[in-house]
């Protein structure tokens, strides 16, 4: 009897430590496809990423703000709206 209690100890514990590391890397892995998106709207723009923000390159004319800021919001807001 004491060795299926142990067992079924040994079950609780290891589903409390997967519940942890879902709770950590959710936020994690949400901010990471977050920032992928935006990086990826930010070159689809004709943009470069730097410093966590698109700008347009030195001398070039490719650059459309509205076009970044829209499929941000779309690809972004689609995701939030999710949650």
């Amino acid at each position: 009897m004491k060795e299926a209690a142990g067992e079924a100890n040994l079950t609780v514990v290891a589903i409390i430590l997967i519940a942890v590391v879902v709770a950590v890397a959710t936020p994690l892995i949400n901010s990471l496809m977050k920032n992928s998106a935006r990086r990826s709207c930010c070159t689809d723009a004709g943009g470069v990423w730097i410093s966590a923000k698109c700008t347009s390159a030195t001398g070039s004319q490719d650059y459309d703000e509205n076009s970044y800021n829209s499929c941000v919001s779309a690809s972004i807001g689609d995701r939030a709206s999710g949650e």
